[in-house]
C-alpha cells in the first residue's frame, strides 16, 4: 500500500484563480496538482488563472522529483472555460496564453481529474492531458459556437486524433453535452469511478505511472505529441484568414448578449447586417 504525504501549497506561488500544490509517495516520486480556483463562477477561467496555470505546469515539469501533473478544479465543477464576462470585455483579443501548449510540450505524464462540467476551454483542456479520470457527474462538452468563442486551430483539430472526426465535428459544431460514461464509450475518458471515489483513482493511476520510468514515459509522450504537430502549423492561422473581424461582427456581440440574459441567441438577422 503506497502512502502518500498531504497536499502542500507550493511556496513562491500565491496564485489568484488556480491552487498548485504538491505531495510525495514514501518509495520515491511525487505529483503536482494545478486546480482552478473559481467555484464560485464554475471555474470559468480569465487571461489570469491561464497564465497562473502555464507558470505552475512549467515549473512542474523542471522539478526532478515530480513525475506526474494532475488537473483539477475546486468545488463540484471542472470548469467551463472562459469567463464570458471576461471574454466580452475583450479578454480574448490580443495574444491568448497557450495553457493547452503548456500540457502538450511538458515531458511529465498529464492526468485530467474531472468532476461536474467540463465545457469550453476546460474540455480542450482536459482533452490535451495524457489521461482523463472521470467522476459520474462529469458532463463534457463545447461551447464555442453558442457563446461567440472562436477556438480554432489544433485546439479543436486535436478531437479528432481521440475520438474520431465525425465525433469531433459533433463536439464542436452541435456544441451538445454528454456525461461521463458516453465520454468513457468514444475514448474521451479513460475510466469512470463515483465522484467520492476520483481522488483515490487518480492517487493509483499516478502511483503506476511513478513506478515507470520517466525518461521513457517522456519519449514515449512526445512521440504521440509529434503526430499532431503538423495541425499547429497548418491550422494557426485559420482565426485571421476566414474571421480577421471576427470580434468586431454583430453575431459575437449577440451571442454574448444572450449569454448574460439567460436565452437563446439568434445569430440570423444580425449576421446579415454589414460588416458580419
Amino acid at each position: 500500500m503506497t502512502t502518500w504525504s498531504d497536499w502542500e501549497p507550493v511556496v513562491g506561488f500565491e496564485l489568484e484563480e488556480t491552487v498548485y500544490e504538491k505531495k510525495y509517495r514514501d518509495r520515491g516520486g511525487g505529483v503536482a496538482r494545478v486546480s482552478f480556483n473559481r467555484p464560485q463562477r464554475l471555474n470559468a477561467f480569465t487571461g489570469i488563472g491561464m497564465g497562473e496555470f502555464i507558470r505552475a505546469v512549467h515549473d512542474a515539469n523542471r522539478d526532478p522529483e515530480i513525475g506526474v501533473i494532475v488537473v483539477g478544479g475546486l468545488g463540484d465543477h471542472f470548469g467551463t472555460g472562459g469567463d464570458v464576462q471576461w471574454e466580452a470585455g475583450g479578454g480574448l483579443r490580443g495574444q491568448v496564453p497557450d495553457f493547452d501548449g503548456a500540457l502538450r510540450n511538458c515531458l511529465k505524464p498529464t492526468i485530467a481529474a474531472v468532476k461536474g462540467y467540463c465545457i469550453g476551454g476546460h474540455h480542450h483542456l482536459a482533452y490535451h492531458c495524457d489521461f482523463t479520470i472521470a467522476a459520474d457527474t462529469a458532463i463534457f462538452g463545447q461551447n464555442g459556437p453558442r457563446v461567440g468563442s472562436p477556438a480554432h486551430g489544433r485546439n479543436v483539430a486535436h478531437l479528432a486524433h481521440i475520438i474520431g472526426v465525425k465525433r469531433a465535428k459533433e463536439f464542436w459544431m452541435l456544441c451538445r453535452q454528454y456525461t461521463a460514461q458516453q465520454a468513457y464509450e468514444m475514448g474521451l475518458a479513460n475510466a469512470v469511478v463515483p465522484v467520492d471515489r476520483l481522488d483515490d483513482e487518480v492517487d493509483q493511476w499516478c502511483d503506476e505511472l511513478l513506478d515507470l520510468s520517466p525518461a521513457c514515459l517522456a519519449i514515449v509522450k512526445q512521440s504521440f505529441e509529434a503526430v499532431g504537430g503538423y495541425l499547429a502549423q497548418e491550422t494557426g492561422r485559420i482565426l485571421s484568414m476566414i474571421a480577421p473581424d471576427f470580434h468586431s461582427r454583430p453575431e459575437v456581440r449577440e451571442a454574448q448578449q444572450a449569454w448574460m440574459e439567460r436565452r437563446p441567441p439568434n445569430f440570423w438577422p444580425v449576421h446579415q447586417t454589414k460588416g458580419s
